[in-house]
Formats: structure tokens, C-alpha cells, sequence
């Protein structure tokens, strides 16, 4: 065994001095001749002895190694990198103002905004754009996108009550209205009954039918408006029929309060407005009144029939003056309540906002939902003129000559 040893150890000698001829500069060729360092201590050490480099060789392949896996780099190099380093370190950021920080992220905020609600809209509901509905569903040009397609289920109309779509907002509006008044109407003639006579029951119960009835055909229009092209004109009808309702049922009190010393006028004025109510109702039963077209004839009619209170009031100025008309008779809330309703259908009628910025308003803000806010403010202060006017009329306790 031992002669076995001493025999190659003399025959691995006599092999590393004839291979003296490899250079330093020829690392690629070292590499191959000698293998990877780790493949050489893997080796058996029968295999090392065998091998045919030595170990100077094997030490130039390990420095060549070293070498190409982490070059030198020079001072010049390191010096240049640590200057840009500190340069950028040191110099002072941009200077903007707090208004340009202010508006950018303002506007980083709404665009993130947007594709919140459009990416809920998306994932909760199946809407399209404007241009993929039926004509009958075409009702505003300007509400891009948001839209229901035709669903024909009345159980789908009003399961959509509760996502987001471009009849959302008008829905809403009118249903919580709707819902206010009737608790209004209740605690109202509730409390008031005993101090009250049969006529003032009459006169607040027309009120706050009309108010009910419109607020409710209103929402349930806008619920099942794409059930079907016959069930959007039927209840189209009914939506104007409840706007005419409430105006005469707003002059019905503030007439009979005004011209309870006078049963003539009052007569008069009461059978006008009742006349005038009914023919809109007529009018808006025939389906063509009810296109796109002839949006702005609704508007103006329906204007018209509010403005027929301009003859009443000045003939109430003229009779009791100018300043108990405005506060004690409640004029000034009849203004108010004309202002909100004239307001509200001009909007309405020309679509604005939507029409000046199409796309920004399909889903709230829109002029519709303007014009439903316009409607329960306008109602709510008339309901508080009618207060004053039940008060003023219940302190007089005579008619004057």
C-alpha cells in the first residue's frame, strides 16, 4: 500500500514539472484545461493526483476568477459616483406653490374618485352607454354613461332602486320626500285636529295629497322608466299628472286662507286653477307630449300654471297692503316657492349642467335630480307660508266691511 502511495505521488511530480508551459494571461484556456474550483475539491483525491495541473495553475485560475467576477474599479470612477451622490443629496427640491399642490391633488383625487364609483357601477350593475338603448329610453343625450337597458320585470325595476345608475339620484330625491311629507301630513293633521274646523282638514288634506301623490308617481316613474317602452309612457303620464296635482293643491289653501272674507274671488281663482290643472293633466296624457321634443313645451306649461298665482297675489296686495301680504299672508313664501319652481324647470328644461359638460353628470348632479331637489324645497316652504297663513286667519276674528 505504501509503495502504491510513493509510486504515484513520483508520477504526479514528474507530471507538474512537464506542464510549465501554460501563461498567466491565458485564463480562458487555464479555466478549461483545469475546471471549476468546486468541481476540482469534489474530486477524489486518486482523481486530484491524476490531474494534469498544478497547483500554481490552480491558484492563476481562482485569481482569474476572482478577478472576472468583481472587477477593480478605479479611484477616478469612485470619486465621480460619490460627487453625484452628495450633489443630488445636497440640491434643493423643485419649489411649487401650495395652489398648484393644492389643484393636482384635487385633481388626482376626482380622477381616482371617478373610477372608483365607474369600477362599482361596472362590477354591481349592467349599464351601457347612451348610444346602446332604445329610442324610447333616449331621454337625455348629455348622460353619457350609466344607463339601464330594457329589464321587463317590475321586480328588476325596483330591485334597482337600491344600485347606482343615472336614475338613482332621481329615484332617491322624490322617494325621501315622499316618505318626509307623509310623516309631515300625519303629525300635522294629527296634532291639529281638535283646534281645526272640517275646511282647514279639507284644505291642508289637498295639500299634502298633491304633494304625495306627485312625489310618489315621480319615483315610481323613474323605477320602472326601462321596464318597458308602454310602462314608460304610462307612467310618464302619471309623473306630469302629479306635478299638475301639486300646484293645484299648493293655490287650493293659500286661496282659501287669502279670500276668506272674499267668497267671489276666491271662487273665481279656485275654479280657474282647477280648470288649468286639468287641461295640463289632459294634455299630458296624449303620448307625443311625452318625446324628447317637446321637453321644452313641458317645461312652459307647467311654468305657465304656476305663474297663473301672479293674479291672486296682486289682487291680496292690494287689498290687505304690501307689507302684512309679505309676512303676515306669506307672499314672500309664495315668491320663494315660485322662484324654486321656475328655477328648477328651467333647468330642467335646457339641461344644465349636463349640457355643458356631457359625461360629467350621469350619475349625480344632474339637471333632473336639480329639478326633484327644486320640487321638495319649493313645497316644504309653501307648507311653512300655509302655517302662517292658518295663523293669521284663525287671530282675525271678524271679516272688515
Amino acid at each position: 500500500m505504501e509503495e502504491t502511495v510513493i509510486r504515484n505521488r513520483k508520477q504526479f511530480d514528474e507530471h507538474v514539472t512537464s506542464q510549465r508551459f501554460i501563461s498567466n494571461d491565458k485564463s480562458n484556456t487555464t479555466l478549461t484545461k483545469i475546471g471549476k474550483p468546486d468541481e476540482l475539491h469534489s474530486m477524489p483525491l486518486r482523481d486530484r493526483c491524476n490531474s494534469s495541473t498544478s497547483s500554481s495553475e490552480l491558484d492563476r485560475g481562482v485569481d482569474d476568477i476572482r478577478q472576472n467576477r468583481t472587477p477593480k474599479r478605479s479611484v477616478s470612477e469612485y470619486a465621480s459616483k460619490q460627487k453625484r451622490h452628495l450633489v443630488r443629496s445636497i440640491s434643493a427640491p423643485e419649489k411649487r406653490s401650495t395652489f398648484t399642490d393644492f389643484l393636482s391633488s384635487s385633481r388626482r383625487m376626482v380622477t381616482r374618485a371617478e373610477d372608483f364609483v365607474k369600477h362599482v357601477i361596472e362590477a354591481g350593475w349592467n349599464l351601457v352607454h347612451h348610444r346602446h338603448l332604445p329610442d324610447w329610453l333616449q331621454d337625455n343625450e348629455y348622460l353619457l354613461f350609466g344607463h339601464r337597458l330594457p329589464l321587463n320585470s317590475f321586480k328588476a325595476c325596483f330591485r334597482s332602486v337600491f344600485r347606482i345608475h343615472t336614475e338613482t339620484g332621481n329615484i332617491w330625491t322624490h322617494l325621501l320626500g315622499m316618505i318626509a311629507f307623509i310623516s309631515i301630513a300625519a303629525y300635522t293633521l294629527s296634532s291639529r285636529y281638535i283646534d281645526w274646523m272640517w275646511q282647514d282638514i279639507t284644505v291642508h288634506s289637498v295639500f299634502f295629497g298633491g304633494a304625495i301623490l306627485c312625489l310618489t308617481f315621480s319615483w315610481v316613474f323613474h323605477t320602472v322608466f326601462c321596464h318597458s317602452e308602454n310602462v314608460n309612457k304610462l307612467f310618464s303620464k302619471l309623473d306630469y299628472c302629479g306635478i299638475a296635482l301639486l300646484t293645484v293643491g299648493s293655490f287650493v289653501p293659500f286661496l282659501y286662507y287669502s279670500f276668506f272674507c272674499h267668497f267671489v274671488a276666491h271662487m273665481v281663482y279656485l275654479v280657474s286653477i282647477i280648470i288649468l290643472g286639468t287641461s295640463c293633466i289632459i294634455v299630458s296624457l296624449f303620448d307625443k307630449f311625452a318625446t324628447p321634443t317637446y321637453r321644452p313645451l313641458r317645461a312652459g306649461l307647467f311654468i305657465a300654471l304656476g305663474l297663473t298665482g301672479v293674479i291672486p297675489t296682486i289682487h291680496l296686495v292690494t287689498i290687505v297692503g304690501i307689507y302684512p301680504a309679505m309676512y303676515e299672508y306669506s307672499v314672500l313664501h309664495l315668491l320663494t316657492m315660485a322662484f324654486l319652481y321656475i328655477g328648477g324647470a328651467l333647468m330642467y328644461a335646457f339641461r344644465v349642467p349636463e349640457s355643458l359638460y356631457p359625461g360629467k353628470f350621469d350619475i349625480w348632479f344632474q339637471s333632473h335630480q336639480i329639478f326633484h331637489v327644486c320640487v321638495i324645497a319649493a313645497a316644504l316652504v309653501h307648507f311653512r307660508g300655509i302655517q302662517i297663513l292658518s295663523h293669521t286667519r284663525h287671530n282675525l276674528t271678524e271679516c272688515s266691511a
